[in-house]
């Protein structure tokens, strides 16, 4: 690992705010808890288009409504799951980039998170054209679903690797 990112991670984690967390009985857990609220709401959300994709499910909503539907509900869980994992983070943030599980989650949830989840909102509504999912939709939806469950993988692997 690149010694300045290491530095950067000795430096945040020895902000007010981070040893504040650590040193409280109550704020790590309340933060994640928080964490874990906003990634099952994100994921949540994002899961059920991705089944809708892939012909999942009932039929009283096409994938677009869908995405419509919860395209607000899938933002906010992403902004408290951001901001209660930088937190968390923020705490051990030098074992944390010294992690191969973590470094391993935070790059699949990058083009996850950001690519692949932007593609398929933007896609939807070219792909409800079709009296069908087109093949796309479902590879899409089937590549998400896999690499949320990477995601998962990798999170749980995190405290169990160096």
């Amino acid at each position: 690992m690149d010694g300045s990112l290491v530095l950067f991670g000795y430096w945040l984690q020895n902000r007010s705010f981070a040893l504040a967390i650590a040193g409280s009985d109550w704020a790590y857990p309340f933060v994640q808890a928080t964490h874990f609220t906003g990634l099952s709401l994100w994921v949540g959300t994002n899961v059920v288009v991705d089944l809708s994709l892939l012909g999942v499910g009932k039929k009283s909503s096409t994938s677009l409504q869908l995405s419509d539907a919860l395209f607000m509900w899938n933002w906010i869980g992403f902004g408290i799951a951001v901001t209660g994992g930088f937190l968390l983070f923020s705490v051990s943030a030098e074992t944390y980039l010294t992690n191969i599980a973590f470094v391993i989650k935070l790059g699949l949830l990058i083009p996850l998170g950001l690519a692949l989840h932007i593609v398929i909102q933007q896609k939807a509504p070219v792909w409800e054209k079709a009296s069908e999912p087109p093949p796309m939709a479902k590879v899409a939806g089937f590549t998400e679903l896999l690499l949320w469950l990477c995601v998962a993988t990798a999170a749980v692997l995190i405290p169990y690797v160096g």
